[in-house]
């Protein structure tokens, strides 16, 4: 069983490009899709979370808390998912993991033959399990760093960025459509069953990516392993970076239905459009213009620079009173944002040892997760006391990310330990 669940394909050495990507086998091709097919079962459960709890009886806190223990789960799974594909391999993981995300799923399902507290319990299992099986990105993001050439490796984390906008378009859709036909169960067996097509896709298709001759990755107990990563050359202000620019992000997510229905009294249809429009834009960038504009000016010079974008347009966004200029502070947004993450991960995966991708990888997408426990909170509170608080706060945050990105990062000629 072992053997099967390790068993490898073999890789071209060629460097890869986005055309490559669109042929059969290519393994870009391959986790694009496993990540593609996990977050449109995420994105069909997502919006109906807090209805469904809601049916359940369940209190404010009782609905938060199933909304936020994903995150948690997220934030403490990361970095040990990671760590332990950089011992056993990525393969093992992404297969584990997405066979947890069925549970998961089919458990979210199952909570709608009960009703009252029992239902809400097995919705919050579900959402727990759902939160431990969907922290394997940093994974993902490792399986890229293991098949591209250091120069094309922030093109390819564009690949997951794109996998989150197609896959939060098509997920509500898709729920919607499982509600009306299938009713209360529907949403939650259609996600199960997407993520058994995607497990079974992975056990066919899905190459194990970490070199058989690759330095056995150094174990360490959890809080040294952050400390040894963060201690890192760059990598630790690269992280500290990633995790303001997602705190700015989850501020305007969070608040962003409020601001539309104060502005231009949009309700939940139309605020799902706008949406939309941001996801369609955000994965035109990180899925087609990523690559050159990393080749043109570089992943340092794009980091600073797209969050001063994202900076620009948080100013903008309460300021716009018609349709059309929100539409364009958006824009402004969903590229700044979308040219962000693959940059930045790009990097930190560059910066990192060959032996500790998943693990660093994985610690950065924890303090990504940790911005978006914080950010909703902070970004709501701030709403409640003055519309334009959450936006102006985190528009000085990610300018002063981006300042100092700039001259950090313009300023050093720091070569990669697995250029």
């Amino acid at each position: 069983m072992r053997q099967w669940v390790n068993r490898r394909l073999p890789l071209s050495g060629a460097p890869y490009h986005h055309l490559r990507i669109m042929r059969s086998g290519s393994p870009l091709l391959v986790i694009f899709l496993t990540v593609f097919i996990d977050l449109i079962g995420f994105g069909i459960c997502l919006p109906l979370l807090p209805k469904y709890a809601e049916r359940y009886g369940a209190q404010g806190w009782q609905i938060g808390a199933a909304l936020g223990v994903y995150s948690l789960m997220q934030l403490l799974f990361a970095p040990w998912w990671g760590q332990l594909s950089d011992r056993i391999g990525r393969r093992p993981v992404l297969l584990i993991s997405n066979f947890g995300s069925i549970i998961a799923y089919g458990l979210f399902g199952l909570s709608a033959k009960y009703i009252g507290d029992t239902g809400f319990w097995i919705l919050l299992g579900s959402r727990l399990f759902a939160g431990i099986c969907g922290a394997n990105l940093s994974v993902a993001s490792a399986f890229i760093a293991d098949v591209t050439t250091p120069e094309k490796r922030s093109k390819g984390m564009g690949l997951i960025g794109m996998a989150f906008g197609l896959g939060f378009i098509l997920g509500p859709v898709i729920g919607s459509q499982s509600f009306k036909h299938f009713g209360l169960a529907g949403p939650g067996t259609v996600a199960a069953a997407i993520c058994a097509l995607n497990f079974i896709l992975g056990c066919v298709i899905l190459p194990e990516t970490r070199k058989p001759e690759a330095s056995p990755a150094t174990r360490r107990p959890r809080l040294a392993q952050i400390r040894h990563v963060l201690a890192m050359k760059e990598v630790g202000f690269l992280i500290g970076i990633y995790f303001l620019g997602t705190f700015a992000f989850t501020a305007f997510e969070s608040t962003l239905p409020l601001l539309l229905d104060a502005k231009l009294r949009y309700d939940e249809e139309h605020v799902g459009y706008v949406f939309a429009f941001c996801g369609i834009m955000a994965a035109l960038v990180q899925g087609g213009g990523i690559g050159r504009l990393v080749k043109s000016f570089g992943e340092r010079r794009l980091i600073g620079v797209s969050l001063i974008v994202v900076a620009i347009s948080l100013l903008l966004m309460p300021l716009a009173n018609s349709l059309a200029t929100m539409l364009v502070a958006l824009a402004v947004f969903a590229i700044g944002s979308g040219i962000n993450r693959a940059p930045t991960m790009g990097l930190i995966s560059q910066l990192s040892p060959p032996d500790e991708q998943g693990t660093t990888l994985g610690i950065a997408q924890s303090a990504g997760t940790l911005a978006r426990v914080l950010g909703p909170t902070v970004a709501t509170t701030l709403y409640d006391l003055w519309l334009p608080g959450p936006y102006l706060a985190c528009a000085t945050i990610a300018l002063l990310a981006g300042l100092l990105a700039v001259l950090r990062l313009m300023g050093s000629t720091a070569k990669s330990p697995s250029a």
